[in-house]
């Protein structure tokens, strides 16, 4: 058996750099800030750090609009600054991945204006544009995922360009081979300065299908859903062409030793592993998001497992995620009495988990006054869109003015509860949810059963989801009551001789015999 890769048996950490931790008090996060947490991340026990966008950008979208992909943007700091935090990461053994945005960039990249100056300017073909529909409207159906037409006219040129997300979002053209050689220039220039990987965004829909025909309708669509919800993108997405150009990116990988590539992709199972390639010539691990919108029950989780890990292809490795600064934080999806079994789950399941910043600490969403709305895609549609600036609010350090994030006022407002929910107040609290978090990934690290063996479902009854982690003869039971009542689980036989060695906070780790004994909202791990 060849021996697991880094980014096999670690742990991914997630880090919204404008909200992690601001060191020269403009109200922002940096790079130089991170720097200064990165203890905090190794006494924690992840193994990477993936930063989103740190590029130079308008900030629209908050850096998914690129306008240079080969810099950092003034807000986070300086190259030097990028340099810095690269090799006091590295020097604490942790890895550092970057986001890498292919599908779009900003209308303020060089490439654009260019592109925008007159048809014949050679970038033209490096965006997407096409002629009105006979109407004079857009050229055809397709939505933006932030509401409205994805078309945006330009009267300069008498045509119209792409944007599936803002305006000043234009979609790039990976049809055209300069187009790509650049980006792909881009990541050799990121490789090249030591990174040791990229997070790549909206990876499925980088290429479209080149006649840009309607999307058909979406029968199950109803008032109060989201504009793009409207129509099935199925030309706008997930077209087959999109193997060749992560096959590309792969390529450029595995030029460099120990690289991972990972893809931002929202796709059903049996499409989603699809992006792990042809013999393995596609992204390392194409995020599995499935448990951010899974009914929390076990017979629902035990079949998405199941499902799962029944479509991986051969040495096709599994990933899961249960946060990020998209989606609902899981303490608010789940409750926060679930939060900790929900860790758990995690924590235990075969496969790299990507743990989001601040849910360690438990953190709910954070409600944001009208007033101090920041999030374009909220303020574009306020009554269907959720509001991402709810899971990106400051990391609360401790109880100092403004939770130790910044000596001034942060731009998103704290969690309330910041004076309590905190890492220093947390740090070496027995029954906090970072502490329970530390020790769950201590244990994950020194049970090759929980970091790389096999998964095996033992129970899956009423409230209860119960399964096996397997290496050798090494054998772990995870056992998760899901529900506010008592509940209990028949051991089998083999599990007889575990002994407990960790449950969740505020529970009593003293079991014996079986069944075993579950009190509500509890998760326990078996050993």
């Amino acid at each position: 058996m060849t021996e697991p890769r880094w980014w096999q048996t670690g742990v991914i950490y997630q880090v919204y750099p404008r909200s992690f931790n601001d060191s020269n008090g403009d109200g922002i996060g940096d790079l130089a800030g991170v720097t200064a947490r990165l203890d905090y991340l190794v006494d924690l026990g992840v193994d990477a750090v993936w930063l989103s966008p740190i590029f130079p950008s308008p900030m629209a979208d908050f850096g998914y609009d690129v306008a240079d992909y080969c810099g950092i943007d003034p807000r986070f700091g300086t190259l030097a600054d990028f340099d810095a935090l690269r090799d006091a990461a590295h020097a604490r053994g942790l890895k550092l991945l970057l986001d890498f945005v292919p599908n779009h960039s900003s209308s303020e990249h060089p490439w654009f204006l260019e592109s925008r100056s007159s048809r014949e300017n050679p970038k033209r073909d490096w965006y997407i544009w096409r002629d009105p529909a006979p109407d004079g409207g857009p050229p055809n159906n397709w939505q933006s995922y932030f509401g409205g037409s994805a078309w945006e006219w330009d009267a300069g040129t008498g045509q119209y360009y792409l944007h599936q997300f803002l305006r000043e979002q234009p979609e790039l053209n990976w049809r055209n081979p300069d187009l790509r050689a650049a980006m792909l220039d881009a990541m050799r220039f990121w490789f090249d300065r030591g990174v040791d990987g990229f997070r790549i965004d909206v990876l499925w829909l980088t290429i479209k299908h080149p006649d840009v025909p309607d999307n058909p309708a979406n029968p199950d669509w109803r008032e109060g859903m989201q504009d793009i919800e409207r129509l099935l993108p199925v030309h706008s997405a997930d077209q087959p062409e999109m193997m060749e150009i992560i096959a590309a990116m792969r390529e450029v990988a595995e030029a460099y030793p120990e690289r991972v590539l990972i893809g931002e992709i929202y796709l059903p199972i049996p499409r989603l592993v699809a992006y792990y390639g042809e013999g393995g010539n596609g992204v390392h691990l194409p995020f599995n998001f499935h448990l951010l919108d899974a009914r929390w029950d076990a017979a629902a989780l035990a079949g998405l497992i199941t499902d799962y890990e029944g479509a991986l292809p051969a040495n096709g490795w599994p990933n899961w995620v249960l946060g990020n600064h998209d989606k609902p934080r899981v303490a608010s999806r789940v409750g926060p009495d679930q939060a900790a079994v929900a860790m758990l789950l995690l924590l235990t399941l075969r496969g790299t988990p990507t743990l989001y910043q601040g849910d360690e600490l438990g953190m709910p969403n954070v409600a944001i006054p009208p007033d101090r709305v920041r999030d374009p895609q909220a303020l574009r549609e306020p009554d269907t869109a959720f509001n991402r600036d709810e899971v990106r609010t400051p990391m609360p350090w401790d109880a100092s003015a403004h939770a130790g994030f910044s000596s001034v006022e942060p731009w998103l407002p704290l969690n309330p509860d910041w004076a309590e929910r905190n890492v220093m107040a947390q740090r070496d609290a027995a029954g906090s949810m970072l502490s329970f978090t530390r020790a769950l990934l201590q244990l994950r690290r020194a049970h090759p059963a929980l970091s790389v063996g096999s998964w095996h479902a033992v129970s899956s009854d009423g409230a209860v989801l119960a399964y096996e982690r397997r290496h050798g003869d090494t054998r772990v039971l995870v056992a998760l009551n899901l529900s506010d009542a008592p509940q209990t689980l028949a051991l089998p036989a083999w599990a007889a001789a575990l002994a407990p060695v960790l449950t969740t906070p505020r529970h009593d780790l003293r079991v014996e015999g079986s069944p075993l004994p579950l009190a509500p909202n509890q998760g326990i791990l078996l050993a």
